[in-house]
């Protein structure tokens, strides 16, 4: 398999809602086990198809727990039901959050605490899962890519600012950007 350069935050894919899978084939199988290889290469938790330049509904993610229970699988044309989050902000120690899409940046975000994920397997099998913490926000984080969404499109307005900042001195906000695992020198 491959690894893929992964597009950095104003790459148009990147910024526009995904169109459902139509069809399981080797295609997508190949398109998987190589967004599997990049998530792994970055390192990360989640990659959505539009990060690596792919508008589908689908991301893969791949997390192990305090108790060293491992999460890893792929959803395709995935629904997620989250509970609501509460009004207070963010604790930047506990809900900080990175994304491969901006590299090199944590901010802190406030999530639903749990979520469903409802989505089909490589085998056309649908599944549930119900998630909470950390779980849930992967699941939350990736599926806001399949919506044309980035995590700093969330972020309240003092961070928000920071991130505007750092996004015009690096260039990006524009098409073109992109950085490879393992190749580009770039800590997500």
């Amino acid at each position: 398999m491959a690894v893929l350069p992964i597009r950095i935050s104003g790459d148009p894919v990147l910024h526009s809602p995904a169109s459902p899978v139509a069809e399981i084939d080797d295609d997508l199988r190949t398109l998987v086990a190589d967004m599997f290889d990049t998530m792994d290469a970055a390192p990360g938790v989640g990659l959505a198809g539009p990060q690596v330049g792919v508008g589908l509904r689908v991301f893969v993610y791949g997390w192990t727990d305090d108790d060293d229970v491992e999460y890893r699988g792929v959803a395709i044309n995935p629904e997620l039901f989250i509970t609501p989050t509460r009004p207070e902000p963010a604790d930047p120690d506990d809900e900080s959050e990175g994304c491969l899409s901006f590299p090199g940046e944590r901010f802190p975000l406030v999530r639903g605490d749990k979520a469903l994920l409802r989505a089909t397997d490589l085998d056309g099998q649908r599944y549930e899962i119900e998630a909470s913490g950390w779980l849930a926000r992967i699941f939350q984080h990736e599926f806001d890519h399949l919506d044309g969404l980035l995590y700093v499109d969330r972020i309240d307005r003092p961070y928000a600012k920071v991130a505007e900042k750092i996004e015009r001195k690096r260039g990006w906000g524009v098409p073109g950007f992109s950085w490879t695992p393992g190749v580009d020198d770039v800590e997500p």
